[in-house]
């Protein structure tokens, strides 16, 4: 039986969503048709597959096939349908075919692998950095097991055991040892706030400061940026994207200077990040939330430099955003959501406030957050990894096998490097 809701086809192994893409002309006639079946994207459990047919006679009752079985009958009213399916194994193929039998007509053969889990298994080790005051560690960022980064404002007491009111702002690891260091913009090192790691030769710490892979380089400060507070810096081999308070955005060409993007919002960016699309379009996500005042809460979503939001149905502050690709995106802050080709859902977790969420791939996502939660999701399950404490939890970095936290505890700048088993 199906159950049509909003346009989802509700099955017992298959849910069947019509987005309405191409208007087919039912007056041409049937010659020459044709059915097409291509894969759109995978996970562990889904699969997303467009039907799409060529001079048929619409509307029409397509059967569709998982291994030869039949497991739902559609009424096709329009010429391009997104097929998701669903209840399937991880680590799995399975072939699919859609067929027409009142004219005898069959699709390709598509052969769909799911992908594997993830373990939920790992193992941590925890540094604090901080002498006095309120040190505190704000972005991460992972090169590899030897190479990893974390900013902030950490204090130390001089030589003579008195307070130092200048922070040590980076800390680096080298695989056996955080080092402790200090760059300075003008003689005076700063609060850095995010960091980013393009590559070896190519970091970013906020829009200042820079690693070529052998020196430290003190940028200068682009008029762009005063009295300009940065929260988030992203990019890649094409350029440098950076976000702030007052919905400040700013962009850099590899070879060119920094240009604002107009954001449509006066209310604070608290994220960025990217991807490239298979169109090789830059595509940028930003959610947008004040943390104790009125403004937006909304996603901003930039295309080549054009600003446009993401639709979504809760008034809910967010203060992270991570996309798998151009067609998942997960967002975090009051609640954990997830956007699917288009639909949003919310994800069941630990009732706290999340800060941060990215991931290596669809089957490997963390979100962390306040009172030293870390939630991860392995593909088919989410497991929270901690247990409820005091520590405070601002960002996350995954690459491969490797997660970086940082944040703070007890006053103290906080580290936490988990190992997959």
């Amino acid at each position: 039986m199906i159950k049509i809701i909003e346009k989802i086809f509700y099955l017992s192994h298959v849910l069947v969503l019509l987005l309405l893409l191409v208007q087919c002309d039912t007056d041409e006639p049937p010659t020459n048709s044709a059915l097409s079946l291509k894969l759109e994207d995978v996970s562990c459990t889904e699969a997303w597959i467009t039907l799409t047919t060529t001079n048929l006679q619409l509307p029409s009752t397509i059967i569709l096939k998982q291994n030869n079985q039949t497991i739902s009958t559609i009424n096709l009213i329009k010429r391009d349908t997104l097929l998701y399916v669903d209840s399937l194994l991880p680590n799995q193929t399975y072939d699919f075919q859609s067929i027409i039998q009142s004219i005898n007509l069959s699709s390709n053969e598509l052969s769909v692998t799911t992908i594997d889990t993830t373990s939920h298994n790992f193992t941590w080790q925890t540094w604090t950095f901080g002498e006095h005051d309120a040190s505190f560690l704000w972005d991460v960022a992972i090169l590899d097991e030897n190479n990893i980064f974390a900013v902030g404002e950490i204090y130390l007491n001089d030589t003579l055991g008195q307070p130092d009111p200048h922070p040590y702002n980076l800390v680096v690891w080298n695989g056996s040892k955080w080092e402790l260091l200090k760059l300075t913009y003008q003689g005076i090192p700063p609060v850095i706030h995010s960091v980013f790691v393009i590559n070896y030769q190519d970091v970013w710490f906020d829009p200042w400061f820079h690693w070529d892979g052998q020196n430290f380089q003190e940028l200068p400060i682009d008029p762009v940026f005063i009295g300009v507070g940065i929260n988030r810096i992203w990019g890649n081999d094409d350029g440098i994207y950076v976000v702030g308070n007052d919905g400040f955005i700013a962009y850099k060409t590899v070879n060119g200077g920094w240009n604002r993007i107009f954001s449509g919002t006066e209310t604070r960016i608290n994220d960025v990040c990217g991807i490239t699309t298979s169109q090789n379009e830059t595509v940028l996500y930003c959610p947008v939330s004040s943390f104790f005042v009125p403004g937006d809460k909304k996603i901003l979503k930039i295309t080549d430099g054009k600003v446009d939001s993401v639709y979504r149905n809760r008034d809910v502050r967010l203060y992270s955003a991570w996309a798998v690709n151009e067609n998942i995106l997960y967002v975090c802050g009051e609640g954990v959501y997830v956007n699917k080709f288009g639909t949003w859902d919310e994800i069941d977790l630990y009732p706290v406030g999340t800060n941060s969420v990215r991931g290596n791939d669809i089957n490997d996502i963390f979100v962390v957050g306040d009172y030293g939660t870390i939630f991860h999701f392995n593909g088919i399950s989410w497991q929270m990894l901690s247990t409820p404490n005091n520590k405070g939890y601002s960002k996350v970095a995954v690459s491969r096998n490797i997660v970086a936290i940082c944040g703070n505890y007890q006053g103290q700048g906080l580290i936490e490097i988990g190992i997959r088993n």
